[in-house]
Order: structure tokens, then sequence, then C-alpha cells
């Protein structure tokens, strides 16, 4: 119990530094601190992180104090943290295979449209996005694929090319581009005017299908792996609440076993 929370303590502690220290950078580079609505501190990696580690740096905080001090008030708190995180997780799971749709809806919907605006509005978030973008092969973030970067300020393409200034517009993110087996340095400038071109020209150098329907499919192919990855951390959870539990409960009798004497 006690080295496994400290190891969890020191990730926190490592997490809340790194996001601490991407917020100042942010802030030193104009970009500010935005935590206007859910979307904002979800789209600021930097500041997420804060917020994670710091749950993380305290809860494992507990567990191993309450571990190596034997103090039942910790462990309850820490067990009890652990089981309102598994059954979150449960819930939102089950909330996944029953509403599938509403899901789908939701990525595809609201949550691609906040994506793609805010897509210039972090780097630590761009880099997210265009890291996606290269891993799964995919351009944009709904069924529309590529075509979801009009929605972009920098990428909108007009039917009145004057109302954007923007370089950038009627392209895509270099990460939408396939890679060239011929070329040593990818080509930043690749995807410039995609969006005038017919689906026939593109294909060759664009991906154009959807990030959710790419993940999805990848997923659909691989849930064997990734229902036994699931089902192993869910054990492994269930297993450190029952370890916590059972200390608690040792260390009760004890106690009961010195009042009696």
């Amino acid at each position: 119990m006690f080295f496994f929370n400290f190891l969890f303590w020191l990730l926190g502690g490592l997490l809340v530094a790194v996001g601490t220290y991407a917020i100042i950078d942010n802030w030193k580079s104009g970009d500010g601190l935005r935590l206007e609505n859910l979307f904002d501190v979800i789209f600021n990696l930097g500041f997420l992180m804060v917020i994670v580690g710091g749950v993380v740096f305290i809860v494992s905080f507990a567990g191993c104090i309450g571990a190596l001090r034997e103090n039942v008030c910790l462990l309850k708190f820490y067990s009890l943290c652990l089981l309102i995180f598994f059954l979150a997780e449960m819930a939102l799971a089950g909330l996944g295979l029953i509403f599938p749709h509403k899901f789908s809806e939701f990525f595809e919907g609201y949550m691609s449209d906040e994506l793609i605006k805010n897509y210039r509005d972090d780097l630590d978030f761009q880099n997210l996005i265009d890291s996606v973008q290269q891993g799964f092969e995919c351009c944009g973030i709904s069924s529309e694929g590529y075509k979801d970067w009009n929605k972009n300020d920098y990428f909108n393409c007009p039917q009145n090319k004057t109302a954007n200034p923007s370089v950038e517009r009627c392209g895509v993110p270099f990460s939408c581009c396939i890679p060239s087996l011929t070329e040593e340095l990818q080509n930043i400038q690749c995807g410039f005017q995609v969006q005038e071109l017919s689906i026939d020209k593109i294909a060759g150098k664009i991906f154009t299908r959807g990030c959710v329907v790419t993940i999805k499919d990848y997923m659909e192919g691989n849930l064997l792996t990734i229902g036994g990855v699931a089902l192993g951390v869910a054990a492994v959870q269930l297993l450190v609440i029952w370890l916590a539990r059972t200390l608690e409960s040792q260390i009760d009798d004890q106690k009961s076993l010195w009042q009696y004497q």
C-alpha cells in the first residue's frame, strides 16, 4: 500500500509541476488563462494537468500516510475516493454501451465544433490535436472529415476569398497530410488550399476521414484487447480498495484488543 501510493504521489506531484510550468509559460507568451466554461478547462492542458495531478497527489498522499501511520481516517478517505472513481468509470462505461449514439453525437457535434475552433488558441492543445491526427491518420473530428476545418477562422474557406485574409484559408493543418516516403523533411504547406480541390485530387495528399470515426473503427477492431485492459484496470482498482478496507479492519481489530486489555 505504501509503495504503490508513494509512486502515484510522485506522479501527481510531477503532473502538478509540469502543468504549472505550462500555465506560467503560456502566461508569459501572452496566451493568458481563459476559464470561462468547462471546455476552456478541458482544452487548457496545463490547467487540466494541475487538476488531475492535484487529485492524484491528495488521494495517493492519504493512502501513503494512512498505510504508513496506520491512520484509519486517511485510509477511509482513500478507499472512498477510489470507490467514487471506480463507480464513475463504470457509470461512463455503462452509458457508453447503452447510449453509443449519444456519445457519437456529442463528440461529432458540439465537442467537434469546440475542438476545431480552439485549435490555434493553445499551443499544447494544438500539438495534441496534431499528434492524434498523425497517429490515427485522420483529419478533422466528425464524420465530415477534413471539411471540419472550414469551421476554424484560419482555415475557413468563404466564397468571397477576401473575407478571410489568412494565408491558410481553404487549407487544413499539416498533420492531416499523408507522409511522403521520398521526402525526408515534412512539407508543412502540403495542406494549403486543399478544400478547394475535389475529393479525387486530395485523396493522395491528405487523410480525409474524421478522427472520431477512425478511432471508433480502431476500437471495434481491437475490442478484445481494449476490454482486457479495461478489466485489468478495474481488477487492480478493486484489489487496492479491498487492501485498504482490509487494513482498516485489521487496525480496528488491533485497537479493540488494546482497549480490551
